[in-house]
């Protein structure tokens, strides 16, 4: 493959993309979008189908590798985004320690679990990314390569 012909996404474009999934997360922080809900269910898919859809219309040449970076892109602003709306996503009631840490000072409390809190999202943004990206992959190979007979 020659460097002419690889494909990619503007960054601007993965930014925007990483974005779309934001709302959600808000939604749910400031207790307005509950999971299991239908509403919930369009805000959780609907960013995720459109992540694999541009990266098709747009013929991306690394579809794994691209929606994988938009996923821990998205990862890291829900990282910050949990941490700026952490008081009104607990009610101004943060969790606290338990056991031999729950002497701690509360702000060593915070600390604490913001920390913790820090690898779950980006975690999650990772795994997002590979699950579109895999699917982006394998519906740009059955573009590429039909089924014999079709």
């Amino acid at each position: 493959m020659n460097h002419d012909s690889v494909r990619r996404l503007p960054v601007v474009a993965q930014l925007a993309l990483a974005l779309l999934g934001i709302p959600r997360v808000v939604l749910h922080d400031l207790d307005l979008l509950h999971e299991g809900t239908a509403v919930n269910l369009v805000f959780v898919a609907v960013p995720l189908l459109v992540w694999v859809a541009v990266v098709l219309a747009c013929r991306v040449t690394r579809p794994f590798t691209t929606l994988l970076l938009v996923g821990l892109l998205h990862g890291a602003m829900l990282v910050v985004t949990h941490q700026l709306l952490w008081n009104a996503a607990f009610d101004g009631a943060p969790p606290q320690l338990g056991g031999n840490l729950a002497d701690l000072d509360p702000t060593a409390q915070a600390i604490i679990l913001r920390l913790t809190s820090v690898p779950s999202g980006l975690v999650t943004g990772a795994l997002l990314g590979a699950i579109t990206g895999a699917a982006a992959w394998l519906l740009s190979r059955r573009r590429r390569d039909p089924l014999p007979g079709r």
